[in-house]
Parts: structure tokens; C-alpha cells; sequence
């Protein structure tokens, strides 16, 4: 039994993984759900609290994923079920495009306050991420009469046909699908790490740009592009954070030729970065912003706020039946009282504590490449040969899997990184279990393939 007063030890495993309940539960689930889910490992949930995921066995985890950076006040906060047990005992649903009611006007008006930029803004919103994505695709079209769209190489936008269109990550989430929304063009996002210019750091930037300048000049005339879509920090492309000039300068390219900088803060938003939305790290106010993951601490939710005279769309041209629930809006308007109360510091401090920490680990770990980020959205790349950089997909996979059977939470993202996007709840002791358990996971690793290595050079003679 998972108690609030008495904190459990993590990791705790009681069983090998995975244990006998987990593996019925499984093999029951396969045959039954949809084979596109992309299940990691065979954890089998059976409840949370904090930053501790305890599985149907029994088995308690280290849960460094946050549900995919949703769970930003931790699993089952108690002020945010609290409000989630209030709400729902007074009101589950009254569509919110159809009726008023008083979270979704509480949380709207919250929304559009602590939004970057001056000026009234306006709120739309959704049941999830690519939801609002597919809301600010339309809303840019309509606002500005104009069709084509930019957006960038590893970007992922959600797997809705309009989001799926902007989505540039990984080709087995487009193959098969096509035709795409017709109008986008992709150009790549600036990878200081991944630089081919061998210049300083902000050459990948204008790199980026300048292929913009160039599709401009050769293939679709500025005045047809409604809108650029971008994430501050590219979530599942690698955690890869661009250089300090690349977003002033992109929304100034947008401003000079009448394009909407619509911002992509689903992964990012809502205190991850150290900040409410990551696009303060860079001073830049988009005309539209995307919101989705940590809003409401897992309760399904998604939101799109732009500046008021973007947000022009007449009545009756887009709604969502469920879109702004009660009960998602109180989980919601708990969930930034909490971040505003300590939990975007927390991020930030807690977050340079992890940074050092993983940094400690590259002079003994040759296949750590890089250690990227802000707050607690920190990735660390993984390569065979830090000269070459040649990216280590199948060392990465390994070193999940193993800290998995440590009792750590990782995931993956871009080629070869390992992601570390805990609770923003997480404490300086947990980070430090988290980094013990991914050392030794490496080391692990590591030496095996090694080992695997000289074998196989022994054989060959």
C-alpha cells in the first residue's frame, strides 16, 4: 500500500519482471488492444503517487517519465484529485461549446493571463495535444486566408491526419498514411550537437533559417504561408534545445512576412523547462500556443491560446464535445496553483542538480555524447564514438531496458537519447537515485557489448 505520510523505499522489487500478474494482464492485453500502441517494456501499472509507479506485483518504480510529461504535479497529487473529486461530484459534462460553466471560464481566463505576450488573448479547449494542434492548424489558415505551412524535421505534432502532416520524427508514424494534408513543408530544427557546418554554434540556426529564405524564394512565396509551427525545445526528435538566437530570430522571420509563430509547448509547457512556458527562456510571445500533457496532472486536456485578433474564427467554425471538461478544468486550475506555488522553482533548481549530476558520469562513460536541456527536461545522447558522434540507438534501448529492471522509469527519444522528464515534485534524492541507477545500467551495458565485441574480433581470427 502506496502511503502520503510515510514515504515507501524506490526502487522495491518484489518479483523478476515481469511478475506473474503483469505477465497475465499482458498477454490478456495483446489480445485485445490495438498493435500500433508502443509499449517499451512490460510494466503493468497498477497505481502512483509521487514520482513511485507500483505495478500489479506489487513492484515499486522510480518513475523518471511523468506518463510521458504529464503528470507534472506527480501521480494522484492530493489537491489535484481533491478537485477532481469535488468537481465531478457537482457537475461531469455540460459541452462547453454548446453551454457555459464556471471552470472552463475560470481556467480560459487563467490561461490567457499567464500566457507570454501583452494584449488580450483568447482560449480554445481541446481533449489533448494533437487536438490543439489540429485547432491552431485551422485557426492560422482561416485568420490568415493564406494555406501552406511550415514546420520542422523531428518535430512531432500528434498523429491526427493535420498534426500528422506537420509531424517530421519517425517514418513509421506517417508510412501508410499518406495523403497528408496538403500545403506543409519541413525544414530541419538547428542541432548544435549534429552541426555538419563546423562553425560556431549558431550556424545550424541560421541554417535553418536560411532554408526557410530558400523555400521562400524557390517554392512557396512568403505571402502563402500562414503560419511556422515550431516546439521550443523538440521533444520527441531528441530533447534537443537550439541555440539562444534561433527563436528570436525565427519569429522575427515570421513578423516581417505576416506568418503566425505558433509554439508547440504540449511537451514543453506548464513548468517542465524551469518556467511556465519554455518560450520564456527566449523572450518570444507566439501568436499561438499549443498546450496539452501537464496541464491538468493526467486528466485529458488540451488548450490553444492566441492573441485575440488571431483568434477570429466566427461562430460555429470548430468545437469539441468534450474539449474543456469540468472536471479536466479544476484538475487544471489546481494543477497551476501548484506549479506557481513552487513547482516550476522546483523544476529549475532540481533540474540544474540533475544536469551536474549526469555530467559527473562523462568522464567515465566514453559513450555519453551529450547532456542537453532545461529544468527537467534533460535528454543524454548516447554514441558509439563521441569523435564521430555516429548516434547508439541499440545502446540507448539497452540502457532503458536495463535501468527498467533496476526499477528506474526511462524512455527514448530521437535517434540515440535517453529522456529524464520526471514529476516536477521530484526531490535532490531521487534525482540521485535516478542517476545511481542509470550509471550502473550504462556500465552494465557497455561492458557487455564490449565483451560482445572482442568476442566476436576473436572468432574473426
Amino acid at each position: 500500500m502506496l502511503h502520503r505520510d510515510a514515504k515507501p523505499s524506490v526502487p522495491k522489487l518484489r518479483t523478476a519482471l515481469p511478475g506473474p500478474a503483469a505477465r497475465r494482464l499482458i498477454e490478456s492485453d495483446h489480445q485485445y488492444t490495438s498493435p500500433s500502441y508502443t509499449r517499451v517494456y512490460p510494466l503493468a501499472v497498477r497505481r502512483g503517487l509521487g514520482c513511485i509507479i507500483e505495478d500489479v506485483d506489487g513492484n515499486r518504480f522510480l518513475d523518471f517519465t511523468a506518463g510521458i510529461a504529464v503528470c507534472a504535479t506527480g501521480h494522484c497529487h492530493p489537491r489535484v484529485v481533491e478537485a477532481i473529486q469535488r468537481q465531478s461530484s457537482q457537475l461531469l459534462h455540460m459541452s462547453g461549446s454548446d453551454f457555459y460553466y464556471g471552470p472552463l471560464h475560470d481556467l480560459a481566463k487563467k490561461l490567457a493571463q499567464i500566457a507570454p505576450g501583452t494584449g488580450p488573448k483568447r482560449v480554445f479547449l481541446t481533449n489533448s495535444g494533437a487536438e490543439a494542434v489540429e485547432a491552431a492548424f485551422k485557426l492560422a489558415r482561416y485568420h490568415t486566408g493564406r494555406q501552406h505551412v511550415i514546420a520542422f524535421y523531428g518535430a512531432f505534432h500528434g498523429r491526427t491526419m493535420g498534426a500528422l502532416s506537420l509531424t517530421g520524427s519517425k517514418a513509421v508514424q506517417r508510412g501508410g498514411f499518406a495523403p497528408f494534408v496538403p500545403g506543409v513543408t519541413h525544414v530541419d530544427y538547428p542541432n548544435c550537437f549534429r552541426c555538419t557546418l563546423a562553425q560556431p554554434e549558431r550556424a545550424c540556426c541560421l541554417d535553418s533559417l536560411n532554408q526557410i529564405e530558400t523555400i521562400f524564394r524557390r517554392t512557396v512565396p512568403p505571402d502563402q504561408v500562414a503560419a511556422i509551427f515550431v516546439e521550443p525545445i523538440q521533444g520527441e526528435g531528441g530533447y534537443i534545445v537550439p541555440p539562444p538566437e534561433f527563436h528570436p530570430q525565427l519569429k522575427a522571420l515570421a513578423e516581417r512576412h505576416g506568418i503566425l509563430y505558433v509554439a508547440d509547448e504540449v511537451q514543453t509547457g506548464m513548468g517542465r523547462t524551469g518556467k511556465m512556458f519554455a518560450v520564456e527562456h527566449w523572450g518570444v510571445k507566439p501568436d499561438i500556443l499549443c498546450l496539452a500533457k501537464g496541464i491538468a496532472s493526467g486528466m485529458p486536456l488540451g488548450a490553444i491560446v492566441a492573441r485575440s485578433e488571431v483568434m477570429d474564427w466566427p461562430r460555429g467554425s470548430h468545437g469539441s464535445t468534450f474539449g474543456g471538461n469540468p472536471v479536466s478544468c479544476a484538475a487544471a486550475l489546481e494543477t497551476i496553483a501548484l506549479l506557481e506555488e513552487g513547482l516550476i522553482d522546483n523544476a529549475a533548481h532540481v533540474g540544474d542538480d540533475l544536469v551536474q549530476r549526469l555530467m559527473h558520469l562523462w568522464p567515465r562513460h566514453p559513450s555519453i555524447g551529450q547532456v542537453r536541456g532545461k529544468g527537467l527536461m534533460i535528454g543524454v545522447e548516447l554514441v558509439r564514438d563521441r569523435h564521430t558522434k555516429e548516434p547508439a540507438p541499440d545502446l540507448r534501448d539497452a540502457v532503458v531496458q536495463a535501468c527498467f529492471h533496476k526499477g528506474l522509469l526511462l524512455l527514448g527519444c530521437g535517434p540515440s537519447a535517453v529522456r529524464f522528464s520526471p514529476p516536477l515534485v521530484v526531490t535532490a534524492e531521487e534525482v540521485q537515485t535516478a542517476v545511481d541507477i542509470f550509471e550502473g545500467a550504462l556500465g552494465e551495458v557497455a561492458s557487455a557489448a564490449a565483451s560482445a565485441t572482442a568476442t566476436n574480433a576473436s572468432k574473426a581470427k
